[in-house]
This record gives structure tokens, C-alpha cells and sequence, in this order.
């Protein structure tokens, strides 16, 4: 087989929390009395949580705030979101992408994780796949979030193998750009995949077991 590993980003490949992010965004922009909307929401995919706060505060204009202030209103918005996230359960892992893990780890596969979050151990605690894993490199062991490689690239060295024999799934482009600036090939769903950013542009999930057919 061409690959010996798949990397997948976390939210809107796995599973879909884009939701939560946007209510627990849009509460705390609101008690700002800063706009924001679903196009906005868009823009933070992939990105980091004090790199996203930065792209809400965009249209902030009350006096300055401190980056003591910044990371007040960072936490809140993650507090929100935790809070969301305590009602996920093995449920809102879908048939499809449970098959297609269990069908690439039947070919013998190594899987892994490669986020931004800083949430994933939680998120993946909550979806059943605390242990499923062979890596997971997230927002908690990085320091550079997408587009740069950085994440994907830990996955890799966790992995014992090069990026040129690893594969990256990702649905937004930002994480497509990572994984090609890390040396990966990347398969792409979402908006990435409409976006024409990868190497293999899918449907959904599922295409990932005819590409790794052989």
C-alpha cells in the first residue's frame, strides 16, 4: 500500500461540533456587543483559540483590552463550549465513520489524530475513542497552529514514519494547506474538498477505503 498511516483532523471529519463553536462564540462576541456570524465562525476553522478570539475581535471597538482581558474571554468561550460538549456520547459518532476506522484499521493502518484543539482528548473521551488512537497530536503539544505543519508533523514522529507515507484527512483548507506544507499527501471532505484543496477530493470518509485499497 502506498500509505502505512491516515492522519485525521478532528472536527468536521470525525465528528461535528461546528455548532458549538458558534454558540459558544456568538455568547461571548454578545456580551461584547461585537458582531458575528456564521460566515465569521467560518474563518476560525483549524485555527487556534487565541488566533480565532483575534478574528471575532475584529470588530471590537470599545477601549483596549489586555491580554489578561483576551484570555478571560478565551476561557469563557471555552467554558461555553465544554459545557456543549458534556452532551456528546458514542451517538454522534456516525456508522460511516466508525466503519471506515475499523475497516482502515483491519488493513492494518495506523491512525492517528492531528487537531488544534485543545479539547480532543475530551471530545475523543466522549465519542467512545478515548483509546482508539495509535497518536494523537493536538492543540495540547503544539505551538503553531494550521497552516502550519506542525501538528501534523508531530503525528508523523509519534507514528515512527515519514510524512510521504502518511495521509492527512481534512475538510477545512487551512488544514489542507498544513498538510502539504508538512510533505503529506491530503484527502480532502467539507469545504476543503470543494474547495479542490486536495490530493483526493471525497464525497465523505468512506472514499478513504477505496484510496487505501492498494
Amino acid at each position: 500500500m502506498k500509505y502505512q498511516a491516515i492522519i485525521f483532523d478532528l472536527d468536521g471529519v470525525i465528528c461535528f461540533t461546528d455548532e458549538y463553536h458558534y454558540l459558544a462564540w456568538k455568547q461571548m462576541a454578545d456580551s461584547l456587543g461585537v458582531y458575528f456570524d456564521r460566515e465569521i465562525n467560518n474563518r476560525l476553522r483549524g485555527v487556534s483559540r487565541m488566533a480565532s478570539l483575534e478574528i471575532v475581535l475584529e470588530r471590537y471597538s470599545g477601549p483596549a483590552l489586555s491580554d489578561e482581558r483576551k484570555v478571560e474571554l478565551a476561557t469563557m468561550k471555552n467554558d461555553i463550549y465544554r459545557e456543549s460538549l458534556a452532551q456528546m456520547s458514542p451517538a454522534d459518532l456516525s456508522d460511516e465513520v466508525r466503519d471506515t476506522l475499523n475497516g482502515l484499521r483491519e488493513r492494518g493502518l495506523k491512525l492517528a489524530i492531528g487537531s488544534s484543539s485543545k479539547n480532543t482528548p475530551f471530545i475523543l473521551g466522549q465519542l467512545g475513542l478515548g483509546s482508539f488512537f495509535d497518536a494523537v497530536s493536538d492543540g495540547n503539544n503544539i505551538t503553531r497552529s494550521k497552516p502550519d505543519p506542525e501538528v501534523f508533523l508531530k503525528a508523523a514522529e509519534m507514528l515512527g514514519l515519514e510524512p510521504s507515507v502518511c495521509l492527512v484527512v481534512e475538510d477545512a483548507v487551512s488544514g489542507a494547506e498544513a498538510g502539504h506544507a508538512g510533505g503529506f499527501d491530503v484527502a480532502c471532505v467539507g469545504d476543503a474538498a470543494r474547495a479542490g484543496s486536495g490530493d483526493y477530493n471525497m464525497q465523505s470518509v468512506a472514499e478513504l477505503l477505496d484510496i487505501t485499497a492498494g
